[in-house]
């Protein structure tokens, strides 16, 4: 519950970290603030970080809290930041990754949370998406550069491991694929608009993504 001032007002209250696409509130019951979208009827993480909920101010018309993402490092549960030891990725774990560099057959991406814990920045675990595993259908018609692009977070699952550090991943089920993007225009975060596109919310201006859709 919120914590209360000496002069009566409400201030805001942080919750858990929060990944790109999670839920967080039913849309009914809050505001969307910076860091987050509505998608159906629920307020989304738009990028990674933790939620902040703020009570609406006693004179404002709509008396819903605002609820934002405040995009940072995550926590993991022994309180060390994004370390904590070292968690390694195994085949069919579900993974956040960061995409690095793009070519027309393949993505290299830094992962950046396992099964929802963070990973420790120095671990260096990289990912790849190969063409032929973006997406279930018409495999041979996929472009890289219309699914992803560097920035991009995405979720994955484990494929299977390749040499070294590296795993290979895909995102060939309704649910994987780009949950963070920032807009080429403004630089802020994006909002999904079907599974192939996301928006600008400045611009309105749609773009191609292989989008992850969100139960």
């Amino acid at each position: 519950s919120p914590r209360v001032t000496l002069d009566g007002t409400a201030t805001a209250t942080m919750t858990a970290p929060v990944l790109p696409g999670e839920p967080l509130r039913h849309a009914d019951e809050v505001r969307s603030g910076p860091g987050t979208y509505v998608r159906g009827k629920s307020v989304m993480a738009a990028v990674m970080g933790h939620a902040r909920t703020t009570p609406a101010a006693d004179d404002a018309d709509d008396k819903r809290p605002l609820v934002e993402v405040i995009k940072g490092p995550v926590v993991t549960g022994d309180g060390t930041g994004r370390g904590g030891g070292t968690l390694l990725p195994e085949v069919g774990d579900e993974v956040f990754a960061r995409v690095l560099r793009i070519n027309p057959r393949q993505v290299w991406c830094e992962i950046v949370a396992v099964n929802g814990k963070a990973v420790n920045d120095a671990s260096g675990f990289q990912g790849i998406v190969r063409q032929q595993d973006v997406r279930a259908t018409e495999i041979d018609k996929v472009d890289m550069y219309e699914s992803f692009l560097p920035a991009d977070v995405i979720r994955a699952k484990v494929l299977s491991l390749g040499d070294q550090r590296s795993y290979y991943l895909t995102t060939a089920r309704n649910e994987l694929g780009v949950v963070q993007a920032k807009s080429p225009f403004t630089g802020e975060p994006m909002v999904p608009v079907s599974w192939q596109e996301m928006m600008c919310p400045s611009t309105q201006v749609k773009v191609p993504r292989k989008v992850a859709k969100v139960e």
